[in-house]
Order: C-alpha cells, then sequence, then structure tokens
C-alpha cells in the first residue's frame, strides 16, 4: 500500500496542474486550438487512473478550459466522482466544476442526491457550506424537492455560516420547487430574529426577494419588518426592507400612517445616498397610497423633493440620474411640488450625459400645464436645432409631441399654434419619426373640426415644397410628413383656396420618387381633390375648365401605372379608366360631378386603438376551427404541385453565372479602367455626382453640397410657432384685464375673508380659456364591445408559482418528505423561537400512533378544516389591524421600541375593518351583528381547539436500532372527541346597566406592554355613552392615556353603546415586572340616557393581570426543548393536583388554552409543554397524569415566575 502510494506521488509529479496549462496555453497563441486539444487528450487519460488527487487535478484543469468556452459535459460523472471526495480541497474542485457546467438537462445530474445529503450532514462545516454553494448553481425540481427538508433542517444549525447559506439557498429551492415554500416559511420568519446579523440579513433578503412579486402574501409580517426598520443600523438591510414596505403601503393604506414618521426620521439623519434614495422613494409610494387620507403630508413632500434637488445638484452623474428618477415618481401625484424646480430641470437638458437628457425630458412632460406649455415647447424646439446625433433629436421629437399630444389634448389651448410646431418640425432632415408627426397631423386635422381650415391651407403648403422635404428618400423619414398632407387635402378639399394648385403639385414627376405607400396615397386623394375641383367648375358652368383638369388627369396618371409599387398600380389604373370613362361623358356634356362626389360621401371618425380587440365574437362562430379541412397526411411528399413559373425559372438558371473569384474580379476591374482611360469618346465623371455650382442672375456663385443635419430646412411661406406664443401672451393678458375689472365688482359687495383670498389668487389651468371653441371628436368603439382586456401574463414566469397563501395552516399533503434512514442531530437554538403571534410548527414532527378509533366522518372534518382557514386568516387579519391601530409610533427610528413611555398618548380604537363590516351591514341586521361580536374571540378560541385536533403531523426518526413511536400533538389534542367550550374572556364587573369581559394578551412589539380587550355589553334598555375608563396605576403597572392626560385623568372609550349592544374596546398598560400577578383598582364611568333624561353612573371593577396572561404560545421542536432543559439554566418546581376525572387530552387543551402553552411531545400519559414570555422567560413543563391525579414538573429561567404560574395552573384544574 505505501509502495501505491509513493507511486502515485511520483506519477503527479510529472501531471500538468493549472499553472502549467495556462503557461502553456499563453506559449501556443498560434496554435492553441492544438495544443488545448493536446490537454484534453491528457486529461482524458488521467481521469481514468483511479488516484483521486490526480482526477481532482484534472477537473480542475477542465474547469479553466470551460471558462474558454470548451464543453466539459463528457466529463460529468468525473466530476461527481472527485465531489466525492473525502478531502475538503478536492471536494470543492469538484463543486466548482460541477457549479459551471451542470444544468437541469444534465444526465449524471440525479447521481448528485445522495451525495449533497450526506455532505449537508456533514459535521465539517465547510463541507457542509461547500455543498449548499454549488447546489445553488444547479439545482432542480428533483433535488429542491428531495432536499428541500435538509436544508430546512440546516436553518436551525448551531453555526451562523451554515445558517446564513441554508436561508440563501432556500430562495432557489422555493423558485424550482414552489411546494415547499409554505412548509418552510415559518422557519425563514424565525431568522429575522436570528442573533447573528448575517443570517438575519439573508433571512431579510429572502423574503423581500419573494415579496417583490407578490406582495399581498407578506402583509401579516409588516409588523416584523417595521420593528427591524427601527432597530437596524444595517444600511442594506434597511434598504431591502424600506423596499418591502414601498410594495406593501399600496395593499394596506394604513401602513402607509405608520411609516412616515420613522422614514422622515431617516431622510434627514441618513448620510447614505443609497438609503436616503430608497427612503424617499418608499415615502413616495406611501403618499401615493394615502392620497387624500393625510391631509397634512405636505411637509414630507417638501422635504423629499428638497432632498432630490440635492441629488440632481451632485456633481456624480449617477444620483443626478437616479434624483431625476425619484423626482418624476413624485410628479405623477404632486406635480405642483416638482414645477417649482422647472428650472433646475431644464437645466439638465444641457448636460453632456445623454440618459441625464431624456430622464430630464421624461420630467418635463409631467410638469406640462395649460400655463407653461408654449415655453416649455418653445424651449425644446431650440434643444431640437442644437441637438447632436440623429438619436437625442429623434427623442426630443417624440416628446414634444407627447407633451403636446398627452390627456388628449388637454393643455393645448390654441391648435393653430401646435400645427405650426408640426409644420416647423418637417424641416428636420435625417430623422426616423415622420410617422409621428404625420400621425399628429391626421390625428388634430380628423378630430379638432375647427382647425381643419388651418391645417388644409399648411397641407397644401408642405405639398407645394414636397420636393424640398422628399430631396433624399433613402435616409430621410421626413417624407412620411407627405403622407398626412395628401391625404388631409384630398379629405377637406373644400377648405383648399387654391384647389388647382394643389392638384397639380400632386401629379408633379417627382411624386414618383416618394415612397410606394405614399404614392398610393397620393393617387387616392388626387381623385378626391380632382370630384371636388369638378363639382366647383361645373356649379359655375367652366366646362372647358372641367375638361381641362379632366386632360391633365389623363396625361398625368400614366407615370404613377408604371410604378413599382403593386398598390399604386392598381389604384392608377382603376382611377385612369373612371376619368377616361369620365372624359367621354364631357365630351357628351353630361354632368358628372354628383355621382363623382358621391363616391367620397360621408365623414371618417377616428377608430379607437383597441377597437379590433374588442369586437365580440359572434355566437356560434369558433375561431380555432379549421374553414377547411386540412390536408391529411396520406398524399404522398412527392407528387410536387406544378410550378406556375417554370419557365421563369429556367430562364433565371441560365443566366446564372458561374462564381468568380477576388482576383479575377480585380484583374477585370483593372482592365475596364485602363480601357476606360484610353477611350477619348469615353465621358469621365466629376468629383461629384451633383452639379457643383448654379448661376443665379444677380447672385454669386453659391455652392450647393449636401444639407447638413444640423441646420433646419426652411419651407417658404411656412408660419412661425414664436408668433403664436407672442398672440397667446396677448390674449391671455386681455383674459386677465377682464377677470380683474369683474372681480373690482365683487369686491364692493364681498369683504373680509373673500377679499383676502382674492389678493392671493393666481390664475389657475382651468382660468386659460382656449383661443376657440375645440370639438375634439371621441375615438369609435364596435359596438357590444367588450369592457377590456388585459395583456396575458407571461405563462413562463417562475414566480406564478410563488403566489401562495402563507397564513392558511398546513396540510398533512404539504409537508415536506423526509428521508426515513436519515438521523437528523442538528438543534435548533431556543433563542431563536417562531415569532410572537405564531400559532403552529410547520416542521413534520415524529411518527404517530395508529389508533384503533379513527373512524371519522369526511365531511364534517372538511368543514371544520375550512372553519380553521377562516377563523386563521380572521386571527391574522385582526393582528395586523391591532398592530396598524393602536400600537404607538416610535419616537425616533433608532430608539428600540423596548423602553415603552409612560403616558404616552394611546386612545384605544376598536380596529377599522371591524367598524367597516358593522357600516356595511342593514340596519335591521345591526343589533344581532353587534351581540355577535362579544363572542368573536370565545368562538375563535373554540374552534382552534377543533383546527388542532383536526391536524396531525408526522415525522420519522430512527434511532439506532430501535424506533420509538410517539404522538405529535398540536394544542394538546389528538383525536376527534369533543370539547368542552371554553373561553378566554372573563367577568370584570357588571350592574343592571353594562356589563363587562376580557382578556389580556401579551403585545407582540413590545416586551413590557399588554393590552387588555374589555367588550362592554349594554343590558338596559337605555342609551349608554360618555364611557370613561379609569385605572389606578401601581409603580409596576400603568395604563397609557392619551397625550397630555394626567395619571388621575381616564380613558375615553370610542364608541357608544345603543341598547342590547355590545362592543370591544382595547387599553394597553406598561409593566416593568412580569413575576408575580397584579390586581388595579378601576372604575368605569357613563351617562344613562333615556327618555326621562340623563343620569351619570359609576361601576368599580378590579382588573387581574394573571401570570398566565404574560405567556405567549410559541411553538418548540423536541430537539429545541431537549437541549433547553440540558442548559442547566432553569430553576425547578412542581406540583400535584388529585381529583382529576378528565380525559388527558382534554386535560392538555385546558392547559394550552388558558395558560398560553404549546405542546412539545406527547407519549400516552405524559407529555411536554412549552411556552415564552413576553420578556424572553423560557417555561417548560412536563404534564403526568395518573389515574385521578396529575402532576406538574415547571422549569423556567424565574422562580417567582414558574412558582405563581404552577399556582394558577394549580387552580385552573382543581375546578375540573
Amino acid at each position: 500500500m505505501a509502495l501505491k502510494m509513493v507511486k502515485g506521488s511520483i506519477d503527479r509529479m510529472f501531471d500538468k496542474n493549472l499553472q502549467d496549462l495556462v503557461r502553456g496555453i499563453r506559449n501556443h497563441k498560434e496554435d492553441e486550438a492544438k495544443y488545448i486539444s493536446q490537454c484534453i487528450d491528457e486529461i482524458k487519460q488521467e481521469l481514468k487512473q483511479d488516484n483521486i488527487a490526480v482526477k481532482a487535478n484534472a477537473v480542475c484543469k477542465l474547469t479553466y478550459l470551460q471558462m474558454l468556452g470548451y464543453d466539459i459535459s463528457w466529463a460529468a460523472f468525473n466530476i461527481i466522482e472527485v465531489m466525492s471526495a473525502s478531502k475538503f480541497t478536492f471536494k470543492r474542485i469538484g463543486y466548482l466544476a460541477a457549479s459551471q457546467c451542470f444544468h437541469e438537462g444534465t444526465d449524471v445530474i440525479m447521481l448528485t442526491t445522495n451525495q449533497i445529503r450526506k455532505d449537508l450532514s456533514s459535521p465539517n462545516q465547510y463541507d457542509t457550506g461547500v455543498a449548499l454553494t454549488g447546489l445553488s448553481c444547479f439545482v432542480t425540481p428533483d433535488l429542491a424537492r428531495d432536499l428541500a427538508n435538509d436544508i430546512m433542517t440546516l436553518m436551525s444549525h448551531t453555526k451562523p455560516y451554515i445558517r446564513k447559506k441554508a436561508v440563501l439557498i432556500m430562495y432557489k429551492v422555493f423558485l424550482k420547487y414552489p411546494e415547499s415554500l409554505r412548509p418552510a416559511f415559518p422557519r425563514l420568519k424565525e431568522k429575522l430574529e436570528d442573533p447573528d446579523p448575517g443570517v438575519q440579513s439573508a433571512a431579510v433578503n429572502v423574503i423581500c426577494e419573494l415579496a417583490r412579486r407578490n406582495p399581498k402574501n407578506y402583509l401579516s409580517l409588516a409588523p416584523l419588518f417595521f420593528k427591524l426598520m427601527t432597530s437596524s443600523t444595517n444600511n442594506w438591510v434597511l434598504i431591502k426592507i424600506i423596499k418591502l414596505f414601498g410594495a406593501l403601503t399600496p395593499l394596506e393604506p394604513r401602513l402607509g400612517k405608520k411609516l412616515i414618521e420613522p422614514l422622515t426620521n431617516l431622510i434627514h439623519s441618513t448620510s447614505a445616498m443609497s438609503l436616503l434614495y430608497e427612503c424617499v422613494n418608499t415615502v413616495i409610494a406611501v403618499l401615493i397610497s394615502l392620497s387624500s387620507g393625510m391631509p397634512n403630508h405636505s411637509a414630507s413632500i417638501q422635504l423629499c423633493v428638497q432632498k432630490l434637488r440635492i441629488l440632481i445638484e451632485d456633481s456624480d452623474q449617477n444620483l443626478k440620474y437616479l434624483g431625476l428618477l425619484a423626482m418624476s415618481k413624485i410628479l405623477k401625484t404632486h406635480p405642483k411640488s416638482v414645477q417649482s424646480h422647472k428650472d433646475l430641470i431644464l437645466q439638465c437638458l444641457d448636460d453632456k450625459d445623454e440618459s441625464i437628457r431624456l430622464r430630464a425630458l421624461d420630467l418635463l412632460y409631467g410638469m406640462v400645464s395649460k400655463k407653461n406649455l408654449m415655453e416649455i415647447v418653445k424651449k425644446l424646439m431650440i434643444h431640437v436645432d442644437k441637438a447632436e446625433g440623429t438619436t437625442y433629436r429623434d427623442e426630443l421629437l417624440t416628446k414634444i409631441i407627447d407633451i403636446c399630444s398627452q390627456s388628449n389634448y388637454q393643455y393645448i389651448t390654441n391648435f393653430e399654434w401646435y400645427i405650426s410646431i408640426l409644420v416647423e418640425l418637417t424641416r428636420l432632415e435625417g430623422t426616423r419619426h415622420g410617422h409621428l408627426i404625420a400621425a399628429q397631423m391626421l390625428d388634430v386635422a380628423i378630430r379638432v373640426k375647427a382647425i381643419r381650415k388651418f391645417a388644409v391651407s399648411q397641407m397644401a403648403m408642405l405639398l407645394d415644397n414636397a420636393h424640398l422635404i422628399a430631396s433624399n428618400t433613402q435616409r430621410n423619414g421626413i417624407c412620411e410628413v407627405l403622407y398626412a398632407a395628401a391625404w388631409i387635402c384630398g379629405e377637406f378639399s373644400e377648405h383648399l383656396e387654391e384647389a388647382n394648385q394643389t392638384l397639380e403639385a400632386m401629379l408633379r414627376p417627382k411624386v414618383t420618387t416618394l415612397p410606394g405607400h405614399i404614392q398610393a396615397v397620393y393617387v387616392q386623394n388626387m381623385v378626391k381633390l380632382y370630384a371636388s375641383i369638378l363639382q366647383q367648375k361645373e356649379q359655375s358652368g367652366e366646362k372647358e375648365a372641367a375638361q381641362e383638369i379632366t386632360q391633365l388627369m389623363i396625361e398625368r396618371l400614366p407615370q404613377f401605372v408604371q410604378s413599382a409599387d403593386l398598390e399604386v398600380q392598381e389604384r392608377a389604373s382603376c382611377i385612369l379608366q373612371l376619368i377616361k370613362y369620365i372624359q367621354k361623358l364631357q365630351i357628351k356634356e353630361v354632368p358628372v360631378a354628383e355621382e363623382v362626389i358621391a363616391l367620397f360621401a360621408g365623414e371618417l371618425n377616428p377608430v379607437a386603438p383597441k377597437a379590433q380587440k374588442k369586437v365580440p365574437v359572434p355566437e356560434g362562430l369558433d375561431l380555432d376551427a379549421w374553414i377547411n379541412e386540412p390536408p391529411s397526411d396520406s398524399e404522398s411528399e412527392d407528387e410536387k404541385p406544378k410550378t406556375i413559373f417554370h419557365d421563369e425559372e429556367q430562364r433565371h438558371s441560365r443566366h446564372r453565372q458561374p462564381e468568380i473569384d477576388e482576383e479575377e474580379l480585380a484583374r477585370r476591374r483593372e482592365a475596364r479602367k485602363q480601357e476606360q482611360a484610353n477611350n477619348p469618346f469615353y465621358i469621365k465623371s466629376s468629383p461629384s455626382p451633383q452639379k457643383r455650382y448654379q448661376d443665379t442672375p444677380g447672385v454669386e456663385h453659391i455652392p450647393v453640397v449636401q444639407i447638413d443635419l444640423s441646420v433646419p430646412l426652411k419651407v417658404p411661406g411656412m408660419p412661425m410657432s414664436d408668433q403664436y406664443v407672442k398672440l397667446e401672451e396677448e390674449r391671455r393678458h386681455k383674459q386677465k384685464l377682464e377677470k380683474d375689472k369683474k372681480k373690482k365688482k365683487q369686491k364692493k359687495e364681498k369683504r373680509g375673508k373673500h377679499h383676502r383670498h382674492n389678493s392671493l389668487h393666481t390664475e389657475s389651468e382651468e382660468d386659460i380659456a382656449p383661443a376657440h371653441h375645440v370639438d375634439i371628436i371621441t375615438e369609435e368603439m364596435p359596438e357590444n364591445a367588450l369592457p377590456s382586456d388585459e395583456d396575458d401574463k407571461d405563462p413562463n414566469d417562475p414566480y406564478k408559482a410563488l403566489d401562495i397563501d402563507l397564513d392558511k395552516p398546513l396540510a398533512d399533503s404539504e409537508k415536506l418528505p423526509v428521508q426515513r434512514h436519515r438521523n437528523v442531530e442538528t438543534l435548533k437554538s431556543p433563542d431563536s423561537e417562531a415569532p410572537l403571534g405564531e400559532k403552529k410548527s410547520k416542521k413534520p414532527k415524529k411518527k404517530e400512533k395508529k389508533h384503533k378509533e379513527k373512524e371519522r366522518d369526511k365531511g364534517k372534518k372538511k368543514e371544520k378544516e375550512k372553519k380553521v382557514v377562516e377563523e386563521e386568516e380572521e386571527k391574522k387579519g385582526d393582528d395586523l389591524d391591532f398592530w396598524l391601530s393602536t400600537a404607538p409610533p416610535p419616537a425616533s427610528s433608532t430608539q428600540p421600541q423596548s423602553e415603552p413611555e409612560v403616558g404616552a398618548a394611546v386612545v384605544a380604537e376598536p380596529p377599522k375593518v371591524k367598524k367597516e363590516e358593522r357600516e356595511e351591514r342593514d340596519e335591521e341586521e345591526e343589533d344581532e351583528g353587534k351581540k355577535s361580536s362579544k363572542h368573536k374571540k370565545k368562538k375563535h378560541k373554540k374552534e382552534k381547539e377543533e383546527k388542532s385536533k383536526d391536524k396531525k403531523k408526522s415525522k420519522k426518526k430512527s434511532h439506532h436500532s430501535e424506533e420509538e413511536t410517539t404522538e405529535s400533538v398540536q394544542n394538546g389534542t389528538l383525536d376527534d372527541e369533543p370539547l368542552p367550550p371554553m373561553s378566554s374572556y372573563r367577568l370584570l364587573a357588571e350592574n343592571p346597566y353594562i356589563k363587562m369581559t376580557y382578556d389580556i394578551q401579551g403585545n407582540l412589539q413590545n416586551d413590557s406592554q399588554v393590552t387588555v380587550s374589555v367588550i362592554f355589553e349594554n343590558k338596559s334598555t337605555s342609551f349608554l355613552k360618555s364611557m370613561e375608563l379609569n385605572v389606578l396605576d401601581s409603580l409596576n403597572t400603568k395604563m397609557l392615556r392619551p397625550e397630555g392626560s394626567s395619571v388621575h385623568d381616564g380613558t375615553p372609550v370610542p364608541f357608544q353603546l345603543p341598547p342590547g349592544i355590545s362592543n370591544e374596546a382595547q387599553f394597553v398598560f406598561t409593566l416593568q415586572s412580569i413575576v408575580m400577578a397584579q390586581k388595579l383598582k378601576g372604575t368605569l364611568s357613563f351617562i344613562v340616557k333615556n327618555d326621562e333624561g340623563s343620569t351619570h353612573e359609576k361601576l368599580d371593577f378590579k382588573l387581574h393581570f394573571s401570570c398566565a396572561s404574560y405567556l405567549i404560545t410559541t411553538p418548540c421542536y423536541s430537539d429545541a426543548f431537549a437541549k433547553l432543559l440540558e442548559s442547566g439554566d432553569l430553576h425547578m418546581s412542581s406540583i400535584k393536583v388529585d381529583g382529576i376525572s378528565i380525559s388527558f387530552q382534554h386535560l392538555l387543551a385546558k392547559i394550552c388554552f388558558h395558560h398560553h402553552f404549546s405542546v412539545v411531545e406527547r407519549v400516552d400519559s405524559c407529555a411536554s409543554m412549552y411556552s415564552r414570555s413576553i420578556q424572553g422567560h423560557h417555561v417548560c413543563l412536563l404534564v403526568k397524569k395518573g389515574e385521578n391525579s396529575v402532576s406538574i414538573d415547571g422549569k423556567c429561567n424565574d422562580s417567582t415566575l414558574l412558582s405563581n404560574l404552577l399556582d394558577e395552573m394549580k387552580e385552573t384544574l382543581s375546578k375540573c
């Protein structure tokens, strides 16, 4: 063996390593491919050896070759061999190679499952780490399904290094195997409170990435993320959380009110530009969602705009870009705040960075109003003339059109000005947006009737100067405007003053050089124009002029008949024959104008862009059915149809010449040039294809060169938009003077407030009247059009499968698969328990015993499960509502919430959702509905017991040679035996007028607060109002009162009680120590109003804070429970209660319900239970039931708390 090892070491001395390979490739640049081919042959030989070190070296070289683009998929099996090496340095090479070349289509990837599982359970954290890292690169749906449970177990690993990697890879697992999201989510939620900041950051990243696509499913996490946001100092974690809140706020507008203050504090305090930008972004999203719900948000908007101005003024182009980007979001909802910074935005148009200029253009689009439209467009037109590069100039042109046409031409007060702007834009050469200008000309002319006469005159001028516009059609898209000009002049020819001149312009020979689709429109509209002229001539009795115009058409149309474009040919041919027929009738002196004009009678209205899509499908029409039967497959493929153009193909094939090489072509070219040079009759070409000089009388020789794109064309006779700007200013000034006169008359009649209001009045948008009445024709839609059609979403979107409701209880079918042969030894830290309020563990538990009494009514089970789902969703909603409505906002973003302020203003209100529900009910059902609200929580608690009874969880766990069978119990219930009704609400006090019941719950967000829910029930026939609840504070416990109240003042109850109605209010108490039970004296004062009058009444009570009310039901896994007991940090105590006759199941249910414990594990008549206090005390119980007695052994961090809890438990059990 030793000799073999020595021999292997000597062999490896002569093997090339990675450095040798790289050095060799650099030395063989001329024949690199040949050298690499030799190296691959050597690597194949190395892979055949048994020595794992040689194989690892070969795989390492293959990894480098794969980076150079060489396929190494043939070595996939060898890579798996290296992955299975026991030495970490070799294993790392294997996983690196696998992460680079493995994919879903790799055949051998299924062989890696057991190897990866083995590495995941390795005691060496680096083996586990490299396996997780590699798996993240090539995880497939099968691997994700098989390994999801193993990775989820690693999320509770003792090493933060492993926990962090496991949390991150779960995101890839969720994408490939969406079914794992719900079982793994509770564990992922725990990691948000992990003591290690790296693990916490990883959990935030994963959840935020999941929530980015489906935010509604993560709304219940808002309180937890809010706590993180107000306590974390990690900027990157804050950025992620703030982005998440930005996505959640539109779904829950009340969340915005809670976020404004901490976000504003962050904006004020942070120096990190990235965090500042995200805070501003989220504040914008919050204010958008609040809309009118929060009137006093102008200060927040101004703060955001000021901070963004700092970003825009910064020299860093990236910050400037982000500032403009965020400013555009504010612009959508608060345009006036941004419009005050118009000067800054216009400065950005001069920036050297094109992306900055484009962003500034986007902002200008939203800053436009009726007052400043002409000014902004004028500045943009100046930039168009100065613009360098066609891309930016095209963008400017597009933006000018978008700005003017937005919101159905809302901001245009003078359409003559807009037509003149469009005409000015036709001077641009080289633009590819001629069709946009053309579309606007057509749209305005069709939809704005009042402007047609002016538009026709301008279009006629364009047609007269078409030779300037269409000078270079190959690279000039501006000739598209001639399409619009010809159509407008033809369609609205009645407005033409010089129709003959326009017709002659359209019949010029130069028109045949235009693109085919423009020629086709020319030909079609020539006839409309011809018909109009014919009618005029016949009506005036000018028969000779009519015949002359007909003759002109017959003479000029043949040039279009000879067009290469089929559409032009067809139209010209038809029209030519029609006009020849008209000529024959004219010779016979038959009037034809009326018949010809009838061809184009009627008005064309614009059609909506989506009109075609909205046409309903007629009944009985199947669009997917074949119109004709498809050809059968039995037809012989050898039978080919006779070729119609057979002779033509033969003709072409005859002229086909053999290919000539480059040398032959060059030789022939030289010979031809030599022949031309020696030929005295050959006219040689001039240096320029164009005529260089042109003689003009009285003018010097002007060189005619190719037009520079930066110099705009001047079309003679065209109006300049500047004159309209001046006219508009004069018109508005006159309007203002007239209004001032009216105001002076009003001032004589009205004084005071109205007088001051008028003095501050400025010209608003509505004050600016249009230059002339504008009737904009709306776009037509088909009859019975469908209401809407949404764009189809991408069916291959991997995030679509992750749109999962995470608040529903976990069903048995949703558990992750567990390998039976594995023994999970990783422990879960008790310090990182599930978040407060999590009512159920979703981890598969130990294998359940098979009961003989397992006969169930399946129908009842389904009904109960449905009720459970509804109650769980209601509970989640109530928790979130309570947090959004009553939890006090933090004083600042940097202070943790653990230090309550005594006397802070918190007026308890019922959740808003309940209020809305009550408002929506009918008045007849109001009494009954409100009575039932008293029992809402009773019902919830009862059905929660039924839920836990129906849900079973199983986990296979082997212990060396013997398998122990255990029962997994949730909240103490297992089978279908009915539970007695239980309520957590206890009587507080009552008299003939009112009855009060209460329940105390730990505050989920603050370890020094509890919430007391009090149900007030009006027992009388009188109306109860002005209710005020006051409690005498102790040194330890104090009630939070409204701001400005003293300790002697009471807290008003935020509702009144009609006869027979009950309602619930919540009051928050702060406390210091929770180890002892306490009683506080209090008084409820109220006014009783009836027909006889009103009387003041009082009701005294004692509010009992038991130690159990400070506990939170918290799930705990058996391995973590065992670790907690072994820690030695807990104090022990025990009790024994005799005379217990109820079943063990009911006993556990009572302890779980009344004392907020959860069952960790149950074996026969023994059960281990766990709970945690709001201040983090761990409480562990071992409950054993004898024949007629129960013994309870308890352990807790605090002996006093444990003793009091056991006493309370003894009192509860003694009543059984």
